[in-house]
């Protein structure tokens, strides 16, 4: 930062700004969402996800979840009718809860699946705000550097003339 001469007692502000090589990558690349982390390698990956995607977008509604309801209900009257409790908890468990979760489930992490989008989206501006007033108060320091030097060229020059 500064550095003094001891033999001649001269001190002067000397201080190189070293930029971190991630300030340029971010500049670029922006915050990481969802999408960008889709497998895209090959083909097939590329198929796969998108036909994953595909599903997941239809199945994950609510209309889809009270289609499997309804799906569901129509063997109800059999499992009812067998009077056997062990047939009904089935029922229960492997057609209602399995079929009408899945897409009440699917709906909940899109949601969540898009907060943390925005999050991500807004901590990405949130560091570039704090990027942004780094740099400012690293201009206003290398300012003050040059003030600083001028300042200490001056006294060195008023010492010398009151010396003579």
């Amino acid at each position: 930062m500064g550095a003094k001469d001891w033999n001649t007692g001269v001190m002067t502000i000397n201080f190189t700004h070293r930029k971190h090589p991630r300030i340029a990558e971010r500049a670029t690349t922006g915050p990481v969402k969802t999408q960008d982390v889709v497998p895209k390698a090959s083909a097939v990956q590329r198929l796969n996800a998108l036909i994953g995607l595909k599903i997941t977008l239809v199945v994950g509604t609510m209309w889809c979840a009270y289609a499997f309801a309804a799906i569901s209900f129509s063997s109800l009257p059999d499992a009812i009718s067998s009077g056997n409790l062990v047939v009904i908890v089935q029922w229960i468990s492997s057609n209602f809860l399995q079929l009408v979760l899945l897409p009440i489930i699917i709906v909940g992490q899109n949601i969540q699946a898009r907060a943390a989008d925005a999050r991500a989206d807004a901590t990405y501006q949130d560091a570039d705000a704090v990027l942004h007033e780094a740099l400012q108060i690293q201009e206003h320091l290398m300012a003050q550097d040059q003030e600083i030097n001028a300042i200490l060229t001056s006294l060195r020059e008023l010492e010398t003339k009151l010396a003579a």
